[in-house]
């Protein structure tokens, strides 16, 4: 085992090659490549006790629903509809994002009623008043409300401080990165664009860090107990 955890952080090399090679245009399956690399690192860990591991279960499901909703999002070409199920999706994902979060700790009351009250504004203020229809409105806004609530519960984790930063670094970057994606698609500010993906795989690469952290530090503890 000291072999494994010694080198085993270098599987997230792939991750940030793949993320390279996806922000320099070489198409969808190297877009996804940070998720599907996080997806095939974590099942390579923990496939042989999985019945111990729903935590970990629920961050592959989260990296699984947003490839999806990334293939809505890159395939919608001005559809409403095929946006509405990107959302759809990515709120899946979001649900395993707090799920991990959860069953790692508790939602940090006070961060998620100041981060909640603040998107809310944002919201009201800014969003609202520029998407058309109600459809696309309560989608926004559902969305919204489970993105903060991921982050209010990544913050809350109690587990070590690496494993806790990090997963919450992740999630707030994928905040940050749909953040954007909303000024872009509804109210039209597009100078922040060239963020939307670094910041969307480097939340891959901080998630499945956080993961594998986490495996290292239980694995160092079977060994010693």
């Amino acid at each position: 085992m000291k072999l494994k955890t010694q080198y085993i952080y270098l599987l997230l090399v792939v991750q940030a090659v793949l993320a390279y090679m996806a922000l320099h245009g070489f198409g969808f399956l190297f877009k996804s490549g940070t998720a599907i690399a996080g997806i095939l690192i974590l099942l390579f860990l923990f496939l042989k006790k999985p019945a111990q591991n729903k935590d970990v279960w629920a961050v592959i499901a989260a990296f699984v629903f947003s490839i999806a909703g990334d293939w809505f999002l890159s395939n919608m070409k001005g559809d409403s509809g095929m946006f509405v199920t990107g959302i759809a999706l990515y709120f899946v994902a979001h649900v395993g994002y707090l799920a991990f979060a959860l069953l790692n700790g508790t939602f940090h009351r006070t961060f998620t009623a100041l981060l909640l009250a603040g998107f809310l504004v944002f919201y009201a203020f800014t969003l609202f008043p520029a998407i058309d229809g109600l459809v696309m409105k309560i989608a926004v806004l559902i969305y919204l409300l489970i993105s903060c609530l991921s982050l209010g519960a990544a913050y809350g984790i109690k587990a070590a401080s690496l494993i806790k930063w990090s997963y919450s670094f992740g999630i707030a970057l994928i905040l940050f990165s749909d953040t954007i994606i909303s000024f872009k698609e509804f109210v039209g500010y597009k100078d922040l664009n060239y963020l939307i993906l670094p910041t969307y795989y480097l939340a891959h690469i901080a998630v499945t860090f956080a993961v594998l952290k986490r495996f290292v530090g239980s694995s160092v503890a079977e060994e010693n107990s």
